[in-house]
């Protein structure tokens, strides 16, 4: 097994998906609560931290599937944030048997098409390559960050983006195999119960990603007053008290 990863703690596995632009410190406050109870694992994705860059087309579910058959885990509770949510859903689609319960914080959703306000900013921050600081610095301004900007959380988010931005300069694909057809059009199909949380003060998109996810059968909603796009990061305890009530039902 190739990606970085780390385990902390015993009882049922549960396996943490850090955020795009970020890696497993995303976890870093949260990780060691659920570990009193927990065994739980983080780890970079691919590119992402102290991973190796994809040196073709990445597939994020199965990059999660051959790190838990490494693990010997077969059942596992998954909890994923932003395109973490979004490759735990599809994990989960993909091997409903394996994943006992769900957690998405602010997920991602394939087939999700974002709005041309988000798609212009992507653009920015990829035009402004190879500048990092400046692509750093797109990244720091969007309102969906400003939470955490305010927060004693600045310099960690900073120190996360300027790393993996640089890590960026690795890559030898920017391309991403997803399971067909796209998990947009199967959330009907999702069995696995869910919990989805999201900061109030996070994107119009993700809201109406909310809307998407209640096609879900069994799936329940929290929102974090005050939160952005990373309630890991400036929410933890709020996050963290919101999974374990969740897993304990």
């Amino acid at each position: 097994m190739d990606l970085h990863y780390e385990i902390q703690g015993k009882g049922d596995a549960i396996a943490l998906i850090h955020s795009g632009g970020a890696d497993l410190r995303d976890w870093l406050f949260i990780a060691p609560e659920l570990a009193k109870k927990y065994q739980v694992i983080t780890f970079d994705g691919r590119g992402a931290g102290k991973s190796p860059p994809p040196l073709e087309p990445a597939n994020y579910v199965e990059d999660l599937r051959k790190l838990l058959d490494h693990l010997g885990i077969y059942q596992v509770i998954l909890v994923g944030h932003s395109i973490g949510g979004e490759i735990a859903t599809d994990f989960a689609l993909t091997y409903p048997q394996r994943v006992s319960k769900l957690v998405l914080v602010a997920p991602g959703l394939t087939g999700f098409e974002f709005s041309p306000q988000l798609q212009q900013w992507f653009e920015e921050i990829r035009a402004a390559a190879p500048d990092v600081e400046k692509m750093v610095k797109l990244n720091l301004e969007h309102s969906i960050y400003q939470t955490t900007v305010a927060s004693p959380q600045r310099d960690l988010l900073y120190q996360m983006f300027k790393h993996n931005i640089e890590r960026y300069f690795e890559w030898q694909s920017f391309e991403q195999v997803w399971p067909q057809p796209p998990a947009i059009s199967r959330l009907h199909e999702l069995k696995t119960k869910t919990l989805f949380m999201i900061g109030t003060k996070d994107s119009e998109d993700l809201f109406r990603i909310v809307e998407l996810f209640k096609q879900v059968p069994d799936i329940r909603f929290a929102e974090i007053e005050g939160a952005d796009h990373l309630p890991t990061l400036t929410h933890p305890a709020e996050v963290t008290n919101l999974i374990s009530d969740f897993l304990s039902e």
